[in-house]
C-alpha cells in the first residue's frame, strides 16, 4: 500500500476574509505555500530549469540580427557563396543546439511542474475530507452543504488550486523569465527601444484588471450556478421514483431548463466582456510593435543601428508581447480559480462546525444516563427539544415513545454527539457527556438505525466495518446472531458477493451483524424493524432480543412488542417529556401513553387477530 500523504496543519487562516483580488491571491498562495512546502526540492528544480529557458528563448532575436548584418557584408563580396555556406551552417548549428536543449529543459520544467501539480491536488483531496470527517452532523444537514453543492465546491475547489500552481510554475513563470530577460536586453541594446517595451506592460496589465474587476460578480454567480445544478442532479437520481410514479418528468427537466438559461445568460455576459478588453489588448500590443519598428528604422537612419537591429528589437518585443498576450489568458483563468479556491478553503477554515472533543476516554461505561432540562434547535431554527429532563437506568430497555416528529431521533442524536445541546446538559455516568472523548465514546456505543448505510463492497467487509480487526470466524458468528449466515451461504460467492445485492431486510441484518462484532455496552435501536414485512420483523426480533441482553438499550419504536418489552418508558410529545415510568404503570395512568397505545393496538386490528387465533373463544 502506498505511503498516505503527509498531513499538513491549517495554520494560516486570517482574522477575516481578503476582500481585494490581490490580497486574496496572496492569502490563497500562503495557504497554498504550506501544502508545496514537502515539494520544495521540486520547485528550486523549476525555476532553475525556467531561468535557463528563458535565456534560450532569446537566441533567436540575437542569430537573426548577426544573420542580418552578416549577409548585407556578405552580399558585397565577389563569390558570396563560400561565405554564405558558412553562415548557414554556423547558425543552424547554434538553433539545433538551442532546440536539443530546449527540448530537455521544458521536458523538465513541465514534468516537474506537474509532479507539483499532481501531489498537491492529492495532498488538497486528502485534507478537506480528512477535516469535514471531523465536522458535526450541523455541517452536512445545512442547506448551503447539501451533498451536490458541497461536493462541487471540493472537486472545483481541488482544480482551482491546482490550475493556479500549473499557472504560476508551468505558464506563468516560464513567460514572465522570458519577458523580463528580454526587457533586460532591449534596455542593454537601446535605452529608448526598451522604455517602450516596458511601457506597454504597466498598460495591458491595468486592462487585465479592469477585466477581471467586471467578471468577478459573474464569476462567483456561475459558482452558485454550478453548486445549484449539481444539486438539482443529484436531487433527481435519488428521487427518481418518485418522480416517474407521479409523472413529474416535466416538472424537474423544466426546473433544470431554467438553471442552465440562467447559466448560459451568465456564460454568454462573462465571454462578451473578455472578447472586449481581449481585443483591446491586442490593439494595445500592435501599437507597441508599430513604434517598436518607427523608432528603430529612425536609428537606421541615424547610423545609429544596424538593419540586423531592426528584426533584434521587433523579435525582443515578440519576446515580451508573446508572454502578456498569454498573460490575459492566465491573469483570466486565475482570478476564476480564485472564486473556487476561496469556497474551498472556506470549507477547511470552518472551525466552528468541527465536533466538540472532551479528554476523558471511555471505558468500563455502564450507560447510566440523565438528560437535565435539555433544548435543542436545528440549524435552520427549528426547536425540537424543550426543557427535556428523564434518567436511563444501566442495563435496562429504555423505550421513546411518541408519535412521528415528536423528537425521539433527535434525543438519540444527541445522546451520540451528532448534535450538542442548545442549553442543559446530558450526562454519562455522572459526566457531562462533553468530557468524554467523542471516538471513545462512539466506540462504545451501538447505533442500528430504520435504514443503515451499505458500502460498495462484498458482505464480509460489510459486517467487518463493526470491527475492522475481526476474523471470519469472528464475521460468521455474527451474521449467525443476526440470522443472516444461512442466507448469505446461499448466495453464488458466499460472503464475498458485492453486498449491493441484498435486499433491505438483509441490509438491516448486516447492520445488526456488525453490532454483534463492535459488541457495544450502550445500544440505540432507532425504528430497527420499521419498513420490513412480518418474517423479517420477526427474525430481526430474535436478533434484538440478543443485543439487549446485559446492555443499556435505547429504543425508539413504533412497534407495539417491542414497546412492552422495554423495561422504562420515556412519552414524548412536541418535544417535551410527557410521561415516564412502566408499561403497566403508564397505562394505567390512562394519559399520553394510553392514548397512543390504544391507537397502536386499534391499527393492528387485535380483536380480529386475536379471533382469528382463537376462534372458539
Amino acid at each position: 500500500m502506498a505511503n498516505p500523504p503527509k498531513r499538513v496543519p491549517l495554520n494560516l487562516k486570517p482574522p477575516s476574509k481578503p476582500k481585494d483580488r490581490g490580497r486574496l491571491l496572496w492569502y490563497i498562495l500562503k495557504r497554498l505555500a504550506v501544502f508545496a512546502k514537502p515539494y520544495r526540492t521540486l520547485f528550486i528544480l523549476t525555476l532553475i530549469l525556467t531561468v535557463l529557458g528563458s535565456f534560450t528563448a532569446q537566441v533567436n532575436a540575437f542569430v537573426l540580427q548577426y544573420t542580418i548584418d552578416s549577409l548585407t557584408g556578405i552580399t558585397d563580396l565577389p563569390d558570396p557563396w563560400i561565405e554564405g555556406i558558412k553562415l548557414l551552417t554556423l547558425i543552424s548549428s547554434v538553433l539545433l543546439a538551442k532546440e536539443i536543449l530546449n527540448v530537455f529543459i521544458t521536458f523538465g520544467q513541465r514534468y516537474f511542474g506537474e509532479r507539483i501539480r499532481i501531489n498537491l491536488s492529492r495532498d488538497l483531496s486528502q485534507k478537506v475530507v480528512e477535516r469535514i470527517l471531523t465536522y458535526k452532523m450541523a455541517f452536512y444537514t445545512s442547506d448551503e452543504n447539501a451533498s451536490g453543492k458541497l461536493q462541487t465546491r471540493i472537486d472545483l475547489g481541488v482544480g482551482s488550486l491546482t490550475q493556479l500552481v500549473q499557472n504560476f510554475f508551468i505558464d506563468m513563470l516560464p513567460l514572465f523569465a522570458s519577458a523580463i530577460v528580454s526587457l533586460i536586453i532591449m534596455f542593454n541594446a537601446n535605452f529608448w527601444v526598451g522604455m517602450v517595451g516596458l511601457i506597454i506592460v504597466p498598460i495591458y496589465f491595468f486592462v487585465s484588471q479592469r477585466q477581471a474587476n467586471r467578471l468577478q460578480g459573474f464569476r462567483r454567480q456561475m459558482r452558485q450556478y454550478r453548486e445549484t445544478k449539481s444539486g438539482l442532479v443529484i436531487s433527481i437520481i435519488e428521487s427518481i421514483t418518485v418522480i416517474k410514479s407521479f409523472v413529474r418528468e416535466p416538472i424537474e427537466s423544466d426546473k433544470h431548463w431554467e438553471i442552465q438559461k440562467d447559466m448560459t445568460t451568465n456564460q454568454l455576459r462573462i465571454r462578451s466582456i473578455a472578447f472586449m478588453y481581449n481585443a483591446g489588448k491586442s490593439f494595445i500590443e500592435q501599437i507597441g510593435v508599430v513604434v517598436i519598428i518607427v523608432l528603430t528604422a529612425y536609428f537606421v537612419l541615424n547610423d545609429q543601428m544596424t538593419i540586423g537591429a531592426i528584426m533584434f528589437h521587433v523579435l525582443l518585443f515578440q519576446n515580451v508581447a508573446a508572454p502578456i498576450r498569454e498573460l490575459h489568458r492566465i491573469y483570466d483563468q486565475i482570478n476564476n480559480a480564485l472564486t473556487y479556491a476561496e469556497g474551498f478553503f472556506d470549507i477547511l477554515d470552518d472551525d466552528d462546525a468541527i465536533e466538540s472533543e472532551g479528554k476523558i476516554e471511555c471505558t468500563d461505561l455502564k450507560g447510566h444516563i440523565e438528560l437535565k432540562d435539555v433544548n435543542f434547535s436545528y440549524p435552520n431554527g427549528k426547536q425540537a427539544l424543550q426543557d427535556v429532563s428523564f434518567e436511563i437506568h444501566p442495563n435496562r430497555i429504555t423505550a421513546l415513545v411518541g408519535l412521528s416528529g415528536a423528537g425521539k431521533s433527535t434525543i438519540i442524536n444527541l445522546l451520540v454527539k451528532f448534535y450538542d445541546p442548545s442549553s442543559g446538559s446530558i450526562c454519562l455516568d455522572g459526566r457531562d457527556l462533553n468530557e468524554y472523548s467523542t471516538q471513545s465514546l462512539r466506540e462504545q456505543i451501538g447505533l442500528v438505525l430504520q435504514k443503515n448505510h451499505i458500502f460498495s463492497g462484498t458482505i464480509a467487509d460489510n459486517i467487518r466495518y463493526g470491527d475492522m480487526n475481526a476474523t471470519q470466524e469472528e464475521i460468521i458468528d455474527a451474521a449467525k446472531k443476526a440470522s443472516i449466515h444461512d442466507q448469505i451461504v446461499g448466495m453464488p460467492e458466499g460472503y464475498d458477493s458485492e453486498a449491493k445485492m441484498l435486499s433491505g431486510g438483509q441490509q438491516q441484518r448486516i447492520a445488526l451483524a456488525r453490532m454483534f462484532l463492535k459488541d457495544p455496552p450502550i445500544v440505540f435501536l432507532d425504528e430497527p424493524t420499521a419498513s420490513l414485512d412480518a418474517i423479517a420483523t420477526q427474525q430481526i426480533k430474535q436478533s434484538l432480543d440478543l443485543i439487549k441482553k446485559d446492555r443499556t438499550v435505547i429504543i425508539v419504536s413504533h412497534n407495539i412488542s417491542q414497546i412492552i418489552d422495554a423495561d422504562d418508558l420515556v412519552v414524548i410529545e412536541d418535544g417535551r417529556v410527557m410521561e415516564t415510568g412502566t408499561h403497566e404503570e403508564l397505562y394505567a395512568q390512562k394519559g399520553k401513553y394510553f392514548e397512543i397505545f390504544n391507537a397502536m393496538s386499534d391499527s393492528l386490528n387485535l380483536e380480529k387477530i386475536s379471533h382469528t387465533l382463537h376462534p372458539d373463544q
